[in-house]
């Protein structure tokens, strides 16, 4: 399949990715999924494209590649289509078993990701992280608005910052919460747009379950669940809200560009996080449903 097999195609404007992304119709009537990215993204789309055919490979129910491009001066990629609905805005209207069961596979399927390694010269962990750290909390320090609270997120990332110290490196998806997952028509749990993929701690990946878990608790709870085969380790629960309130506290200086609505909603999401970890004193947040 090729980019000049396709005869129509239809812009979708969902997400926050910079890539263009289409509907697109082939000339054997087939639907695709088109990307097209600027040609200073090369390298990096097609190391996108090389991960995620790993990850097809390996049976995972993703968009998978088909084809990888260059079209003028810009990288254009092939995917396969999937009919369905997204994942966030229909889990709230599942019965609360069948949400924790959607919840277990998308764990089960990050578990499998997370086998995938990084490559060799990938720098160590604490050093790359506490200075991610550093920049994320001078972020905020510098920030007119602040958070009710929001010193208490300083706070247990510097007092929690040895748990960094000699963590494992995996492939991250990189953006891993319900808002990138679909449900197919086949009533499948698929996973979308590798594009923000990275190299680093397997468990940092969860630093996004905020989302997942403000759409259903008992989906986050069985992410968990599925990830670790209900063996959860109480150093994930510390290092999780590490990287939680890292994210937390950079959110507010990253909304401010977009607007009044996004600057609130990540103020809300702060609150909640707060309210979860009773101002980060507990370790294991309120959302979880422990089986």
């Amino acid at each position: 399949m090729k980019v000049n097999e396709i005869v129509s195609k239809t812009e979708i404007k969902k997400g926050w990715s910079n890539d263009k992304k289409y509907r697109a119709i082939a000339q054997d009537g087939n639907i695709y999924l088109l990307r097209t990215s600027d040609i200073s993204q090369l390298d990096r789309k097609r190391q996108e494209h090389e991960y995620m055919s790993v990850c097809a490979e390996m049976g995972l129910f993703i968009c998978k590649p088909i084809s990888f491009e260059i079209c003028g001066n810009e990288v254009c990629t092939i995917q396969s289509w999937i009919e369905g609905e997204d994942a966030e805005a229909v889990i709230s209207g599942l019965a609360l078993k069948e949400q924790y069961r959607f919840g277990v596979v998308a764990g089960k399927i990050l578990q499998k990701i997370h086998s995938i390694p990084a490559p060799k010269n990938t720098p160590e962990w604490s050093a790359r992280f506490n200075a991610k750290a550093d920049r994320k909390i001078k972020m905020y320090n510098d920030c007119p608005i602040k958070y009710d609270n929001g010193d208490a997120f300083i706070e247990y990332v510097n007092s929690h910052r040895k748990l960094l110290e000699n963590r494992p490196f995996s492939f991250q998806h990189g953006d891993y919460h319900i808002g990138n997952m679909m449900i197919g028509n086949d009533r499948e749990l698929y996973v979308i747009d590798f594009n923000r993929f990275d190299f680093g701690d397997p468990w940092e990946e969860f630093n996004r379950i905020v989302w997942s878990a403000q759409a259903s608790p008992h989906f986050a709870s069985g992410m968990v669940d599925g990830y670790f085969d209900n063996d959860v380790p109480y150093r994930f629960w510390e290092l999780l809200a590490l990287y939680i309130s890292c994210n937390t506290l950079s959110s507010i200086p990253w909304a401010i560009p977009f607007g009044d609505k996004e600057i609130e909603t990540m103020k809300n999401q702060a609150k909640e996080v707060l309210h979860w970890y009773n101002g980060m004193q507990n370790v294991i947040p309120s959302w979880y449903i422990n089986k």
